[in-house]
């Protein structure tokens, strides 16, 4: 059985957490507590409530929309997330996932649960968030340090690749 994650919110039909109309999904959980974060409602691991994959794939399903992990810091949720990243892929939609560590640091945890998130996610929103770095004009991250990796180019170039916009 797998276990269920702790989810804050779900957003249906947003436009800031990526490009298009996503489902975002913030979970609770976040030590890194950056200052100026604009969800600090979602740091408390207790926050929100627990929802199963089955219950969070119907929401998916029903918007059709790819997905957006958030919160809070999803990688603290690493292992109950993937049965969820593998059911978006199965169904065939786009994911991103937000996180305050940066890629070098989540290549170093030797985490499995980690590693296989990783390998499911399209682009990863890297890096917490500096509030002396803000930059309203960014698309999809609030300062200049944090990066829109595309995760396949990465992995199979063996150096940072970033998203392309356009």
């Amino acid at each position: 059985m797998n276990k269920p994650v702790r989810v804050v919110r779900v957003v249906e039909g947003t436009s800031v957490d990526g490009p298009g109309l996503r489902t975002s999904i913030y979970v609770a959980g976040c030590r890194h507590q950056c200052p100026g974060c604009h969800n600090p409602q979602t740091w408390d691991f207790m926050a929100g409530k627990d929802m199963t994959v089955d219950e969070l794939m119907e929401i998916v399903r029903y918007n059709g929309f790819p997905v957006t992990l958030t919160g809070g810091d999803p990688i603290y949720q690493a292992e109950a997330l993937v049965p969820l990243a593998e059911a978006i892929a199965k169904e065939g939609l786009g994911l991103w996932c937000y996180t305050g560590f940066t890629y070098e640091e989540l290549l170093e945890t030797a985490d499995p649960a980690v590693e296989k998130l990783l390998n499911l996610v399209d682009v990863l929103v890297d890096g917490p968030f500096i509030a002396a770095e803000r930059d309203t004009s960014l698309r999809f991250r609030g300062s200049t340090n944090q990066r829109l990796i595309n995760i396949k180019k990465t992995r199979a170039n063996k150096s940072i690749s970033l998203f392309d916009e356009e």
